[in-house]
């Protein structure tokens, strides 16, 4: 049974009434958003979230839209108003999205990502990453991220594919103890019913994951939708098929490449066992 949408607010909402020039332009073109979806290579779940104002129209969509349609730059155009009107938090669709996941994979090319960091070493990465923020600040930045990882415990837990950058693990973030727990914490989640995480070594051939993080979130009706963050600050949401099939194809060769999950587990023991501190002369 289909969910009841919201009343959309043309009138004082850009996102609204991209959603409606959108249901007009479809029903004039006597197109299903099944028809559409193989039209443009979106889905029908993100196609119908874009109508109802619940998913925002992030690129290439408008583009494809226009062509689709034959409207010039319309709807690149209300993405403009979209844009001004509204600007997320480049992570808050994936967040959503993740809630729902039933297979997450990532991949990692030089920091721990946000599912398997420790309370210490995410506040680190917080603390020098924005300088200017308040105590109070970053404490509601580990909040939100720790809430994150109750999906790590929830009955039904998705299923789970890490892969990280050898960078990952050497990669000092707040001090070298804070680094040894967080090497510690990864031992428990390598290989078990519900979770894998495999290194990338150095040695491994470069490709085209190699300068930032991808996500892969699975959801029950099998689509994939893809986020990826490059060395800036900008991520983008893509459920593009064609696209997204691309990367899944990336990220299996990067399986392929990186090291068993038993060798994987033996690396960060050897790392955990060289980062020990020292006993002091006379202990």
């Amino acid at each position: 049974m289909s969910q009841p949408t919201r009343d959309l607010a043309p009138a004082s909402s850009a996102r609204d009434l991209y959603g409606v020039e959108l249901r007009r332009q479809r029903q004039l073109a006597g197109l299903s958003l099944d028809r559409l979806s193989d039209i443009v290579n979106y889905s029908k779940t993100h196609l119908h979230g874009v109508e109802s104002g619940e998913r925002l129209p992030l690129p290439p969509i408008s583009e494809k839209l226009d062509v689709a349609f034959g409207t010039g730059e319309l709807f690149q155009g209300l993405w403009g108003a979209v844009k001004r009107e509204h600007t997320p938090r480049r992570f808050d669709h994936c967040l959503e999205l993740e809630a729902r996941a039933v297979r997450i994979q990532e991949f990692g090319a030089s920091l721990i990502p946000g599912l398997l960091q420790t309370e210490a070493y995410m506040r680190a990465l917080f603390t020098a990453g924005e300088p200017g923020l308040s105590p109070r600040e970053i404490d509601g930045l580990v909040a939100d991220r720790l809430g994150r990882q109750e999906i790590l415990r929830r009955d039904c837990t998705p299923d789970f594919w890490w892969i990280l950058g050898e960078a990952t693990l050497r990669q000092v973030v707040g001090s070298p103890a804070v680094m040894r727990a967080q090497l510690a914490a990864l031992l428990p989640l390598v290989n078990t019913r519900h979770s894998t995480i495999q290194v990338c070594p150095f040695a491994a051939e470069a490709g085209a994951l190699m300068n930032g993080t991808l996500i892969l979130l699975t959801l029950p009706d099998n689509s994939t939708t893809m986020y990826q963050e490059g060395g800036g600050d900008y991520g983008e949401i893509v459920d593009d098929r064609e696209t997204v099939t691309r990367y899944v194809r990336e990220y299996d060769l990067k399986k392929a490449c990186a090291l068993s999950p038993r060798e994987s587990a033996a690396v960060i023991e050897t790392m955990l066992e060289r980062s020990e501190p020292c006993e002091s002369p006379g202990t």
